[in-house]
């Protein structure tokens, strides 16, 4: 008798042993899959806070337009124009150290070596270098009551530049700009940016004047 109550108990001992091992490594691996377990973010952007909308008037005496362009914007000249040397004193930028980007503005008066034919080919030709990496290239005409002429571009996609435009008066005046940004294209992440600065480039060109310079 006593040889099989001892055989019944170790074989009962070697039947639960396996269960109550089971049972700690599964309450194990929940608490630690609990410790480890996380929910995945959604991708996002840093937080872009955006100046205030105020504006200043452009008219340095040199350069025959004037116009009224966003506070936020620091007018500078540089010695390199997109890596080329500026070939008069009205090539210059619109710096917005805020939102870290550029508007570059280049002037040409018309003549006879240089018509408005191949001026404004010229501009659609660097525009539609973005077409590699633009979803779309958007042409919109401009005219403004201030004898002021030209074609608007809305370049979408990760380009580099996601706006361009040219203005002229058709027979003496020819300026154009373009906006970058010193960072690597994103569509996405800079969208914010460039939705708040597309109205002040357009005010810009609303409010162009062409003027002669004081002599």
């Amino acid at each position: 008798m006593k040889m099989v109550d001892l055989r019944n108990k170790l074989s009962l001992q070697h039947f639960i042993s396996p269960i109550v091992t089971g049972f700690i490594l599964t309450f194990l691996l929940v608490v630690q899959s609990c410790e480890n377990s996380y929910t995945p973010k959604p991708r996002g952007y840093f937080k872009i806070v955006l100046p205030e909308r105020n504006y200043k008037h452009f008219d340095n005496g040199i350069c025959p337009f004037t116009f009224d362009y966003p506070a936020y914007g620091v007018i500078n000249r540089d010695t390199v124009f997109l890596d080329t040397i500026p070939d008069n004193p009205c090539w210059f930028n619109i710096t917005f150290p805020s939102l870290n980007g550029n508007l570059y503005l280049s002037y040409k008066e018309l003549s006879g070596a240089t018509t408005l034919q191949q001026l404004s080919e010229d501009a659609h030709k660097l525009t539609f270098k973005h077409t590699i990496k633009a979803d779309f290239i958007e042409e919109n005409i401009l005219e403004t009551p201030n004898n002021v002429y030209g074609i608007y571009y809305e370049v979408g996609g990760n380009a580099a530049s996601a706006v361009q435009f040219f203005v002229t008066d058709s027979t003496k005046h020819f300026l154009r700009g373009s906006l970058y940004f010193y960072n690597t294209p994103n569509a996405d992440s800079i969208a914010p940016v460039v939705n708040f600065i597309k109205p002040d480039i357009i005010k810009l060109i609303s409010t162009l004047k062409w003027e002669e310079p004081v002599p």
